[in-house]
């Protein structure tokens, strides 16, 4: 352990980054004199819409970070996944059932308001469970917090007051940030209406710091007088979460670039309220396949489940980690990449030339916090597309048999994550690669390249080494005059498999077998799959 702890302390992985500078916090606070017991993380999930795959990718980022720190130091951990169910649902989500039960109940907080599923005893409620049942799932460990609990338990009372007796710091640091007109009508505090249930943008014209109270003007225009205490008013979302870092004593925080702009309001409640303001880090956000944000109101974008139909956990996972600065096209196609990513960078860990300081720094360590598998894949998934497409295969048996053929010692048994592979891939290739084919006729110098293809792959006979496969393509393509390469394995994958790319022909065709691939080509010569 005292190894790794001081490879940690040197590692480069974005993750460890992250944990040294919560380090020297925690270091600054004990040479101030500071008692330190823990370090808390936070992540934030609105639920006013179903949970996406931002929020487990928030989640999880904090979790590697949070695992990384406790390689470097001692000093116990907690996450929070923070839910702001508080919130007043002002719009209704465009991908809820009952919307018209919704609409009547705008303006309520999430958990006032009936579950449009029917399931759970409010829509917050069930907004939560959503969420934690991913969470769940992926093996995360946190804390739930529920917002209108904690402002209800008491918990957040004293930050509240600090709040209200700093009313216009905290005015000051707000009204810049907002137009002429909001700027008339602006309050930090918004109230639970005792008549309506609503939670109300009013105008706050009255304060008294000694009671904990204020005085707003009601919907219909009378005066009405709450504590801000006790869950009778909930703050503004950029005040709010201010005051979370201070009555909570938040140590880190991520947030999307969304929030870049307000992260120094965020700060400056957090000092009024009397905290000191967390470790930040700023992710990109996810975009859909147009290039737009991905957005849980709209429901764009791909959802947890439906990645989890096509690909790994792992998959999922690496994805995540990876540049998580960089703004990242997250759609289906991505999958098959992510999968095979997440394979290669196992293999590279589990090799015996790999050091201890190298696996430190390679995502798989973080996705499987230090426990990483054994398991090695003889077959990528872009392999498995294409042994789908060639054999037209649309059982496992008949995938496995190409597969054993290939690597004999493979066997769903012994390689479940491969056998995994071979249902995603299935299902993969069905919806996504087999309503995409585009087959195309070859052109005269083509068709001669791939009928001396043909003879040279029958001429190999039960040849299942990959790049003696792929030597002799080599060698076809330059024989036949083309230059760059690339045209020729353009060629091979647009007239063979009706694709504009793939992975290595010569492992594909180790795999598939070199006479049956070499059929395959005289099938596409014939016409057979132009037709």
């Amino acid at each position: 352990m005292k190894d790794v702890r001081l490879q940690g302390l040197e590692a480069k992985a974005w993750p460890f980054e992250e944990a040294r500078k919560l380090l020297a916090r925690v270091e600054k606070r004990r040479a101030a004199g500071q008692s330190v017991e823990g370090v808390l993380f936070e992540t934030g999930y609105g639920p006013s819409g179903l949970p996406h795959i931002g929020t487990f990718g928030e989640v999880a980022r904090t979790s590697w970070v949070r695992h990384a720190f406790e390689t470097i130091s001692d000093i116990p951990t907690h996450l929070i996944a923070f839910s702001d169910d508080m919130d007043g649902l002002r719009k209704v989500p465009d991908n809820l059932p009952q919307p018209q039960m919704l609409a009547a109940n705008l303006g309520k907080p999430l958990t006032s308001i009936p579950d449009p599923f029917g399931t759970h005893e409010s829509f917050g409620h069930h907004m939560n469970a959503r969420l934690r049942a991913f969470l769940d799932h992926f093996g995360f460990r946190y804390e739930f917090y529920s917002a209108t609990q904690t402002y209800k338990s008491g918990r957040f009372d004293a930050a509240l007051l600090r709040i209200l007796e700093n009313y216009d710091k905290v005015m000051a640091v707000m009204l810049p940030t907002l137009g002429e007109e909001r700027q008339q009508t602006y309050s930090p505090f918004l109230p639970v209406s005792p008549r309506s249930g609503k939670v109300l943008l009013a105008k706050v014209v009255g304060r008294d710091v000694a009671k904990g109270t204020i005085t707003y003007i009601e919907e219909d225009g009378s005066p009405e007088t709450v504590p801000v205490t006790g869950g009778h008013c909930k703050l503004q979302w950029k005040p709010d979460m201010g005051m979370r870092w201070a009555a909570l004593g938040v140590d880190y925080e991520m947030y999307g670039k969304d929030h870049l702009t307000s992260a120094k309001l965020y700060d400056a409640i957090c000092r009024i309220a009397g905290g000191t303001p967390p470790e930040q880090f700023m992710f990109e956000l996810f975009l859909d396949e147009e290039g737009q944000k991905i957005s849980k109101s709209k429901g764009n974008g791909i959802t947890v489940e439906q990645w989890l139909s096509y690909g790994t956990a792992e998959s999922l996972a690496l994805f995540m980690f990876q540049k998580p600065r960089a703004a990242k096209r997250l759609y289906f196609d991505v999958i098959p990449k992510a999968v095979d990513d997440y394979i290669a960078l196992l293999e590279s860990y589990n090799s015996n030339e790999t050091s201890e300081a190298e696996r430190l720094e390679n995502p798989v360590w973080h996705i499987h916090a230090g426990k990483v598998p054994q398991e090695r894949y003889p077959v990528s998934f872009a392999l498995l597309l294409n042994l789908v497409s060639a054999s037209n295969a649309h059982n496992r048996e008949v995938l496995w048999g190409n597969i054993r053929a290939y690597a004999p010692a493979a066997t769903p048994e012994e390689n479940p994550g491969l056998d995994h592979l071979v249902g995603y891939a299935l299902r993969y290739y069905e919806d996504f690669v087999k309503p995409a084919k585009k087959f195309r006729e070859p052109d005269a110098k083509e068709r001669a390249a791939l009928e001396d293809l043909a003879s040279r792959l029958e001429a190999l006979g039960d040849e299942r080494d990959g790049a003696a496969v792929q030597n002799v393509v080599y060698e076809v393509g330059k024989a036949h005059g083309f230059e760059p390469l690339r045209a020729w394995f353009a060629a091979l994958y647009e007239v063979l498999f009706g694709q504009t790319a793939g992975p290595r022909f010569g492992s594909f065709a180790a795999l598939f077998g070199c006479g049956e691939t070499a059929a395959l080509i005289r099938r596409a010569l014939a016409g057979e799959f132009v037709a």
